[in-house]
């Protein structure tokens, strides 16, 4: 009989430690798990953030490769070209003339020229990438690119 008697007062002195600190730890895991989930989603924002950015940059660079490759310099004024790749992708570039000096002659006089000028312009492309066409979101990306470039020709007026 004392055997017995003392598996009932073993048992009444546990008073569920055991639980208590299981629940503990499932809060614990749970705080973990919520936290790693946020955490992936905000990583996964700025995955789709710079890569919206990505696409903005080789869009614009594209629209100034294309605006040089065809050649359209005007000393007048300035040359727009409008770009639609896709619903998503637009691009604006502009050539703006700015100034046109004399190319020195052979023996690099400054100031007496050969009839031979250069024409001094700078490209500007403008791209933006639109994640919800027609819709202002906070994941649409911009990126404008600049480059000055000369076309050395004969001293005209106009080329």
């Amino acid at each position: 009989m004392t055997f017995n008697t003392s598996i009932h007062s073993f048992r009444d002195k546990q008073q569920g430690a055991a639980l208590v600190v299981g629940l503990m730890l499932l809060v614990v895991i749970t705080v973990l798990a919520i936290s790693g989930m946020n955490t992936a989603t905000t990583e996964l924002a700025m995955a789709r953030n710079d890569q919206a950015y990505e696409d903005a940059f080789q869009a614009a660079e594209r629209g100034l490769a294309t605006a040089l490759s065809q050649g359209q310099f005007v000393t007048t004024g300035s040359t727009a070209l409008a770009q639609t790749i896709s619903s998503y992708q637009n691009i604006d570039t502009t050539i703006q003339f700015e100034d046109a000096t004399l190319v020195p002659d052979k023996a690099f006089s400054l100031g007496v020229g050969s009839g031979i000028s250069a024409y001094h312009f700078i490209a500007t492309s403008q791209a933006e990438f639109l994640r919800n066409p027609g819709d202002v979101t906070d994941r649409d990306s911009t990126a404008t690119h600049t480059q000055a470039f000369y076309v050395v020709g004969p001293e005209l007026s106009a080329l």
